[in-house]
Order: C-alpha cells, then sequence, then structure tokens
C-alpha cells in the first residue's frame, strides 16, 4: 500500500507523504476530540439552564388537585430532562479523553519508528554523499591516468631521457592513485550497499507499521463517532422516556376532580344570602319587635 520506487535513493517524498497523512489523521481526531468538548459546554450548559428553568420559574403555581399534581410531574421531568443533559455532557468529556489518550498513544509508538527511520535517512545520506565524493575523486583519477598516458605518447620521441622519466613516474604516480581512488570508491559502494539495503528493509517494515496504525486509527475513529451518535439517540430515548412521564400524568388528570377539589375547599356553605328587605326607619323606631328576614334559599353548586 505504502511502497514507493524512488529515481534518487536520498529522496524522502514517499516517507514524507506517509508521515504526512498520518500527522493529518492524528489532526482529524484532535478535531473531533474539540467537537466532543464544545458539544459537552453545549449540553451542561443547556442541561443547566433547564433546571433553572424548572426550578426558578412559575408555571401554573396556584393550580390544585390532579392538574397541580402533573404540573408537579411537568417540572419534576423537565429538571431530570436538563440532569440527563448534564451527565451526557459529562459522557462526551469522558469519550473526548478517550479519543486525547489514544492519539498520545499512536504518537508514542509512532516516534519509536521515526527516530529510526530519521538515523537510518541520515546515514544513508550521509554514505551515499561519501560515496558520490569517492565516484568523483576516482573520475578525477582516471581522467589523470589517461592524461598522463597520453603525454608519454605524445612526447615519446620530442623529449630527453630525464624528461620520459618524469613522464613515466607522474604515470606511475597516477596509476597508483587510480588504484587507492578505486578500492575507495567500490569500498563505499559495498558500504552504501549495505546500508540501503538496511534503509528498504526499516523502510517496509515502518511502512506495515504506519498501515497497521492507520488501519488502526480509522476504524477507532469510525467507532468513536458511531458511538457519539448512539449516545445523542440514547438522550433523545430517555428524554421521551420521561416526557412520556408527563402525559401520563396528565392523563391522570380530572376536570370534574378539580373542580369538586376547588368547591370542596373554598365553599362557604349550602344556602344562598337572603334577600335585603327595604326597612322604614320610622316604622323601625316604633316597632320595638324587629322585622324578620325571609328564610335563606338553598343553592345548588
Amino acid at each position: 500500500m505504502y511502497l514507493c520506487r524512488f529515481t534518487d535513493l536520498t529522496s524522502t517524498v514517499g516517507y514524507d507523504s506517509i508521515i504526512q497523512h498520518l500527522n493529518d489523521g492524528r489532526k482529524n481526531c484532535k478535531e473531533f476530540e474539540d467537537f466532543l468538548k464544545e458539544r459537552a459546554v453545549i449540553e451542561e450548559k443547556y442541561g443547566k439552564e433547564l433546571i433553572n428553568l424548572s426550578k426558578k420559574k412559575p408555571c401554573g403555581q396556584t393550580e390544585l388537585n390532579t392538574l397541580k399534581r402533573s404540573l408537579d410531574a411537568f417540572k419534576q421531568q423537565i429538571d431530570n430532562v436538563g440532569q440527563g443533559h448534564i451527565q451526557l455532557a459529562q459522557t462526551l468529556r469522558e469519550e473526548a479523553k478517550k479519543m486525547e489518550d489514544f492519539r498520545e498513544k499512536q504518537k508514542l509508538h509512532r516516534k519509536k519508528i521515526e527516530l529510526i527511520m530519521e538515523a537510518i535517512h541520515k546515514n544513508r545520506n550521509l554514505q551515499y554523499k561519501k560515496t558520490m565524493e569517492a565516484k568523483r575523486l576516482y573520475e578525477q583519477r582516471c581522467r589523470d591516468k589517461d592524461e598522463a598516458e597520453q603525454a608519454v605518447h605524445r612526447n615519446a620521441n620530442l623529449v630527453t631521457q630525464k624528461q620520459q622519466e618524469k613522464l613515466f613516474l607522474k604515470l606511475a604516480q597516477t596509476k597508483s592513485a587510480l588504484e587507492d581512488s578505486d578500492r575507495s570508491y567500490q569500498q563505499s559502494i559495498t558500504s552504501l550497499e549495505k546500508i540501503r539495503e538496511e534503509w528498504q528493509k526499516e523502510h517496509i517494515k515502518a511502512c506495515e507499521f504506519f498501515e497497521a496504525q492507520e488501519c488502526e486509527r480509522i476504524s477507532y475513529f469510525r467507532n468513536a463517532i458511531w458511538l457519539h451518535v448512539n449516545q445523542l439517540s440514547q438522550s433523545c430515548v430517555q428524554n421521551d422516556e420521561k416526557y412520556e412521564e408527563i402525559r401520563k400524568s396528565l392523563e391522570m388528570c380530572s376536570i370534574e376532580k378539580d373542580i369538586e377539589f376547588f368547591v370542596n375547599l373554598r365553599k362557604t356553605g349550602s344556602s344562598a344570602p337572603a334577600p335585603i328587605v327595604y326597612e322604614n326607619y320610622y316604622n323601625t323606631q316604633r316597632n320595638v319587635t324587629p322585622v324578620r328576614s325571609p328564610a335563606s334559599v338553598p343553592i345548588s353548586r
């Protein structure tokens, strides 16, 4: 999945792409973690507002009997809904912490592999640089030797014996330097090949580890979102159960019973007040016997 072919031994384009992708994945997990934390703040605030509303805001406080009990149940269940949102907020914070722990665990495991790869890349690049320098020197020694040979052939019959000896001496020196640079170049190539093989082996191992870690991350991230949605659904179900308790209480509310309860609580008697009759002042003064009022008339409720 992650293996790449390099035209340049020192290239880290493929490896850098993998690391960037893993960093992006870790960033995405952090964003979801922050999302859960923000949602927890919203849920907690909403829950507290509902609780304050149910406790402090009057809502039919002078109602009586069955409707009063229904209203009491209504306010209690609204309080319970608020408590449920506060509990959901705590659950979301716990899930955010789990995501944070997961991210840090992956980061810690990745760091070990990255340090190994950084050391291998450094060693490989250093050896590659030494090898290229050895190659450059070797090629220069080859040119020096070729020039010395050409000088010998070109001046074979044109110079003195002493000059010829100098030319042959220089040729011998260039051959010796060439042999030394050739050995050094071949040794560098051999060392570089060993390092290349080690790097390739470790690169494959690192890619396999990164792929497994990315599969784990995607699976964990997906499941975390799934769990989050289930928690929201469960919260809705629990809220509806609380609202159902309100509906059940309202079903028990009886208009007739509440009216009868009010009448019995506030009644002042079973008879209507007697009519007020006219009383002549002067007649009243002359008549020591007071005029009796007509009997009161019973009334129905």
